[in-house]
């Protein structure tokens, strides 16, 4: 039975911490946990939209005011908690609509000028040449753009907005001529099913930095949608598996909301970049959301309230919260507990409980039918993401002054991958010419517009 938005409640019920009438499930062995810190905060700053999405999880749209909205100095309250966890997070302001907050560069200013990593996801229609410089000059990283098809009648009806499309597409030129990263995104659906790689290549042609492709969670509006049958949702992964390896040093590729990619990639794929990264759904451990007034949430499309900001401090809720511990000390359960790709996977857990009203259900959107007679399998080479980034080689200053600006929790992989470089070609220390040659052979092909988190 599938929970709509409308009937959750705004305060947390122990049936949520506790789950079905069942007994807990033990979770994995603490070391085969990861790192439980929120790297990666999605912080939505309104419910007004100058769009109204079929699929918004959120529910924005033209008819939202102001409201309850998160103050900019209750913004920089929350924003200095969380920088107390976690040095270098990244936050990423969207809404709604973010650009409809006339305070957006002070927001991301603040958060910026106190080490976290600032990108702004947006539909891109109001995105302005002017809009874009005083971005960047407030620090903004880099900007997610929604793109559905390329095919007007499609993306405007499905974002229904007249011309969002051609709006769009003026905002990514504006974007490229300012040199500021922007990442192409897209929800699947059947209708666009077969324009995936035409889009892959659209995005790997106006220089995106990653393609991203959402399969449907259904919350928010999205309860009036129905995704993927599993059997097409597999095909789907398969195909963006093949999309990875063909962009690989372009363009990053991605599925968002479908962790049983990691299936696909151990079967088909074992030397997937994919399987470097911690690659369960993170949500509750390190990844969360931010409403626009003030709830903790697990991520954006599982809309359990963990906690109110306005009541307690970030790092009260983000350890202590029922709900998060849950996530993050119990198994799922259902077919998801007995199969063997569950610490790579696990399902997501918002679908599980769209679907099923249990957090830890099984995620229906998943083909895949274990008997449970096989070992969970584990990482063959060690997972730094999310890890403290210790050196065993000779740093030069300058060299560390790099490693501290890119984002606390891809700086393990980073640092694992510069030294094992460094060692493979005889560097008895590293210097910023070992990092710019390291840099020429990351997954993305940037010599000639570098990504964010390495530039000067």
């Amino acid at each position: 039975m599938r929970t709509r938005w409308s009937e959750l409640p705004t305060t947390r019920p122990a049936t949520w911490a506790e789950g079905p009438e069942r007994a807990a499930r033990p979770g994995p062995d603490p070391a085969e946990r990861p790192v439980a810190l929120p790297y990666v905060v999605a912080w939505n700053l309104t419910r007004r939209c100058n769009l109204a999405c079929a699929h918004c999880y959120i529910a924005a749209g033209p008819w939202h005011e102001a409201g309850d909205e998160l103050t900019a100095a209750e913004f920089r309250r929350i924003a200095d908690e969380i920088l107390a966890l976690v040095p270098a997070p990244v936050f990423v302001l969207s809404g709604g609509e973010p650009l409809l907050r006339d305070d957006l560069e002070e927001l991301a200013g603040y958060a910026s000028a106190r080490g976290a990593t600032v990108v702004v996801g947006t539909n891109g229609t109001r995105l302005t040449a002017e809009r874009i410089a005083s971005l960047h000059a407030a620090g903004v990283r880099g900007v997610a753009l929604s793109i559905d098809s390329l095919d007007p009648r499609y993306h405007d009806r499905f974002r229904h907005g007249d011309g969002a499309l051609a709006d769009t597409r003026a905002a990514v030129e504006r974007l490229r001529e300012a040199r500021l990263d922007f990442v192409v995104q897209t929800t699947l659906t059947r209708a666009n099913r077969a324009e995936i790689p035409k889009l892959a290549a659209w995005a790997a042609e106006q220089g995106a930095v990653a393609f991203n492709v959402y399969f449907l969670v259904a919350t928010g509006r999205g309860t009036k949608m129905r995704g993927l049958e599993p059997e097409e949702n597999d095909a789907a992964l398969r195909e963006l598996l093949a999309l990875e390896r063909e962009y690989r040093g372009r363009m990053l590729v991605r599925s968002k909301c479908q962790p049983q990619i990691m299936r696909h990639a151990c079967e088909a794929d074992p030397d997937s970049p994919l399987l470097h990264y911690e690659t369960r759904c993170p949500c509750g451990v390190q990844y969360c959301r931010i409403t626009p007034d003030g709830k903790l949430t697990p991520c954006p499309y599982l809309p359990v309230v963990a906690g109110d900001l306005r009541r307690e401090p970030f790092a009260q809720i983000w350890h202590e919260s029922p709900v998060l511990r849950r996530l993050r000390e119990e198994e799922p359960g259902g077919k998801c507990g007995r199969c063997e790709y569950r610490i790579l996977c696990g399902g997501c857990r918002a679908r599980a409980f769209a679907e099923t009203g249990d957090l830890l259900g099984p995620d229906p959107a998943c083909a895949y039918e274990p008997d449970g007679s096989r070992p969970p399998l584990s990482r063959q080479r060690p997972v730094t993401y999310g890890r403290p980034a210790p050196t065993t080689l000779e740093w030069t200053p300058e060299a560390r002054r790099r490693l501290e600006r890119i984002p606390a929790f891809v700086r393990g992989v980073v640092t694992a991958r510069i030294e094992a470089f460094a060692r493979e070609h005889g560097h008895a220390a590293v210097t910023p010419e070992v990092m710019d040659e390291v840099r020429r052979r990351l997954p993305v092909d940037f010599s000639k517009r570098l990504p964010f988190f390495t530039q000067e």
